[in-house]
């Protein structure tokens, strides 16, 4: 399926107040909260991150795999909008054997717990990183995106323009992290503060 991606993500200092004001609005639960692990392809070149192109296969607990392409992001109402075409796929393993039988090769691994709701036709995640807790909201067009994040009580100045690699690549330059992958092993023990990320808390 090929669609355009408009969404925008704010950092929070917790979910669980989150939880509560949706339900309060009547959001239904889409899913429950389940860990998410997501492979980053690219050529061997580096020339999909150099040109914000992206190549994912990612796999949910209990759901099919699904593989996804975006491309370039382009500005438009204070958020980016991208061309996004995705589809499930029976096997993850095959699927990743097939990138890298065309010479994608893995650049990078990303874990997070992801829990979904729908509100007025919009999807809300609630996302748990190993460096910290998000929301991240899909819409219909911008103007969606800022109604439900004032819905939310979330400050829409405090958005964040880029993708959770980009706030990966942050947080390992200002901690001097070396390791390649976004995951919770990785991060166990460390207690990562949005100066690390340079984010500001929308809660």
């Amino acid at each position: 399926m090929a669609f355009e991606e408009i969404e925008v993500k704010f950092y929070v200092r917790a979910l669980e107040p989150i939880a509560e004001r949706l339900a309060r609005l009547g959001a239904a639960r889409l899913r429950p909260r389940v860990l998410e692990v997501n492979l980053r392809f690219d050529l061997p070149d580096g020339s999909l991150q150099r040109t914000d192109r992206v190549l994912r296969l990612r796999t949910t607990t209990g759901e099919p795999a699904r593989l996804t392409y975006k491309g370039p992001g382009q500005p438009r109402g204070g958020v980016r909008i991208r061309e996004e075409i995705e589809f499930t796929v029976g096997d993850g393993a095959a699927a990743r054997a097939f990138l890298e039988a065309l010479g994608f090769r893995l650049a990078t691994t990303y874990e997070k717990y992801r829990c979904i709701y729908e509100f007025a036709g919009r999807h809300i995640m609630l996302d748990e990183l190993p460096y910290g807790s998000f929301v991240e909201i899909e819409a219909e067009d911008p103007d969606a995106l800022r109604e439900t994040a004032t819905a939310l009580g979330l400050d829409w100045e405090k958005r964040i323009p880029v993708s959770y690699l980009n706030l990966f690549e942050k947080v390992c330059q200002a901690r001097r992290l070396t390791f390649p992958d976004l995951t919770f092993e990785n991060f166990s023990g460390l207690h990562i503060e949005a100066a690390d990320l340079q984010v500001q808390a929308a809660d």
